[in-house]
């Protein structure tokens, strides 16, 4: 069948979205994300049953209360969920311009296929994970109460303050790709959401605080609630009228990055050569340490992936460190463990996948490979020294111990990536290192990656929390420190390992780079 221009919007839809199902499940790696998907999915499972606890025990806590009825208590939540969920978006979608490469040689309008995938996003079973609280909460604190017409009011405002954070994403994430400077936009964006928890309201008037209170914000977005679940026009009006604004500009901005990403020719430049000269008494190790640190230079998507990890870790320092949110022992040691991991996180899951687009000249020399691996293991090791800078403020605070610092770092060079460096082994897709919006946004490896990155972040934490309640602080401290320390005292053994099961499958790994460039 030849696709015309005259082809129905409807039509497309459902062959695009056919499209999309049947490239995941003719993926090679479909059999192997196999089990990854399970475990996934039962992730998912306990992570619905979570929300769902959680529902009920707000339930509870509104049902015994004089001060706020229930469509009121979830609205004033809203914008903290909502946030929660922008954040988690940032893991397990991808942005429109990142699915379209296929089809941009087709006699099909851009804006149509645009369109399509955008419609797409608002479909995706990610939006729904919410409602996991909120049906359930609906259900037991505003149907008996307030009657089904309201439950439903407040249900559909829900809805819609869902969609809308779903096109939210899309413009913000989009952006971000483009210039890590459009990260002020969301910060501002959700300070003005979060402001009035700085507001006073007296005598009809506001007044700024310099402690934070709950009540001016609780009051606002109250209303807010009140106004969705009994169907006043005007709220609906205005988010609709805001969800039509974002969905316009999302077009506008995707048809434009496409246009631009199709159209650019590339460009040199004559840059200073950086020597790194130290780097030369560690032989072939060494100058592999010297491709890393230019591939960081030179590079756009692994310097934005560096630096957004370094922002975050900054940002996480000086909340730990100025503020008393993450002040429990467990929340702590959590973010420490957080902002050490984050680097390898977002930089190792992809291991082996931007050299994919040289991989023949890496397999010319027997050793080039385990050259290569200790090289990336040894620069990894000296990165988690940034981390370890930055989260200074947090011991001149009194917040965390330089043991426990040091700690977590020699166990995330251990333990951590230990574990992200067996990706090596699994990851066949080249990744560009460039061009970001029209490449292959997805990886084949994706579930697997997600699998590894939720070990490498919560096992640690497990392995803390146990020490900690049978163990004194400094002695479970001192123990988390030598099991690192071994783990990094036997790094040749377990990177010699990696190597002979990624030569066993050499010849697998080279047809999936070639096919993915």
């Amino acid at each position: 069948m030849t696709i015309t221009h005259s082809i129905p919007r409807y039509t497309l839809f459902k062959t695009l979205r056919r499209h999309t199902k049947l490239s995941e499940r003719r993926n090679a790696a479909y059999d192997q994300n196999r089990s990854a998907k399970y475990l996934i999915g039962a992730l998912a499972v306990f992570m619905v049953g979570y929300l769902m606890f959680l529902a009920v025990m707000f339930s509870l806590i509104v049902n015994d209360s004089d001060i706020i009825t229930g469509y009121e208590f979830m609205y004033v939540l809203a914008p903290f969920i909502l946030l929660v969920g922008f954040l988690l978006r940032f893991a397990a979608l991808q942005t429109p311009t990142q699915l379209v490469k296929p089809y941009v040689l087709l006699p099909i309008p851009r804006f149509a296929c645009i369109d399509c995938f955008l419609v797409n996003t608002l479909l995706s079973p990610f939006n729904l994970l919410g409602f996991a609280i909120f049906l359930p909460f609906a259900i037991m604190s505003v149907v008996f109460s307030e009657g089904l017409v309201v439950a439903l009011g407040f249900l559909t405002g829900l809805l819609l303050l869902v969609l809308l954070n779903s096109q939210w994403y899309i413009l913000v994430r989009s952006l971000i790709n483009k210039h890590l400077a459009w990260w002020a936009l969301p910060i501002a964006v959700y300070a003005t959401m979060f402001s009035p928890l700085f507001l006073k309201s007296s005598h009809s008037t506001l007044t700024l605080q310099a402690t934070p209170s709950f009540d001016t914000f609780a009051e606002i977005y109250s209303q807010l609630g009140e106004g969705l679940s009994f169907w006043n026009p005007l709220c609906y009006l205005f988010l609709l009228a805001l969800f039509a604004l974002l969905f316009s500009i999302n077009r506008r901005l995707q048809h434009q990055l496409i246009s631009h990403e199709l159209g650019k020719t590339a460009t040199t430049s004559k840059a200073h050569e950086l020597q790194l000269s130290l780097l030369d008494r560690w032989g072939a190790t060494g100058e592999y340490m010297k491709l890393e640190v230019r591939s960081f230079i030179r590079n756009k998507n692994l310097r934005k992936s560096f630096l957004a990890a370094t922002v975050v870790v900054i940002l996480f320092s000086l909340v730990m460190a100025y503020t008393e949110v993450y002040d429990s022992p467990m929340w702590s040691n959590f973010w420490c463990i957080y902002c050490f991991a984050l680097y390898g996180c977002m930089l190792l899951t992809k291991i082996m996948c931007y050299e994919g687009n040289y991989i023949e000249c890496l397999m010319v020399h027997r050793e080039n490979i385990i050259s290569l691996l200790r090289a990336k293991y040894y620069l990894y090791c000296i990165l988690l020294v940034l981390p370890f800078l930055l989260l200074l403020p947090t011991v001149f605070m009194e917040k965390c111990t330089l043991l426990q610092l040091f700690a977590y770092a020699v166990f995330t060079a251990g333990a951590a990536y230990g574990s992200l460096f067996q990706l090596a082994v699994y990851n066949k897709q080249t990744m560009p290192l460039n061009t970001k919006f029209t490449g292959k946004g997805g990886m084949e490896n994706s579930y697997l990656q997600v699998v590894v990155q939720l070990v490498v972040f919560f096992f640690p934490l497990l392995y803390v929390q146990i020490l900690l309640s049978f163990l004194d602080t400094t002695i479970a401290y001192i123990v988390i420190l030598i099991t690192g320390l071994l783990l990094v005292a036997t790094h040749n053994l377990w990177l010699r390992n990696i190597y002979r099961r990624m030569m066993k499958r050499r010849y697998a790994n080279l047809e999936g780079f070639r096919a993915s460039r």
